[in-house]
């Protein structure tokens, strides 16, 4: 079961231009946004842990997101 519902991916698709989306495409979207998402959420862990922490904040976050996306350039 997926984390993530059909209807705001096809959102996100429409407000980037498309015209038509197709489910393939959602699908497609949902699988990469969840990967990017588990990697996200597994750095920030690590980060909060690493600063003596059982809490993830919002920086750790955004410093993850930082972190998994230039990796993933």
């Amino acid at each position: 079961m997926s984390e993530l519902s059909n209807a705001p991916l096809h959102r996100i698709l429409r407000k980037a231009g498309a015209a038509r989306v197709s489910e393939e495409a959602v699908e497609e979207l949902r699988k990469i946004l969840e990967d990017i998402g588990m990697k996200v959420a597994s750095q920030a862990i690590e980060l909060a842990q690493h600063a003596g922490r059982r809490t993830v904040k919002k920086e750790d976050v955004e410093k993850a997101a930082k972190i998994v996306l230039k990796s993933a350039l």
